[in-house]
């Protein structure tokens, strides 16, 4: 749901444990992409300095990475 306020939706605005894509199956493959979110080791690590919307954009990189996978 979006506001005049917020224009994320409320699942997108919320705090970083409702942001992350990790599923709690942490293995790397040779690209340092962990095959259980598809981050990127730097961006597993970097997760809590991340804005909002830094974390959007990895998240849609996630999705990129599911899909060809």
């Amino acid at each position: 749901m979006m506001n005049k306020d917020n224009p994320l939706p409320q699942n997108l605005a919320s705090d970083n444990k409702t942001l992350s894509p990790c599923v709690r199956n942490c293995c790397l493959n040779e690209k340092d992409i962990c095959l259980g979110c598809y981050r990127h080791l730097d961006e597993i690590t970097g997760w809590l300095n991340f804005t909002r919307l830094e974390k959007i954009a990895v998240l849609t990189l996630c999705d990129e990475r599911r899909k060809t996978k």
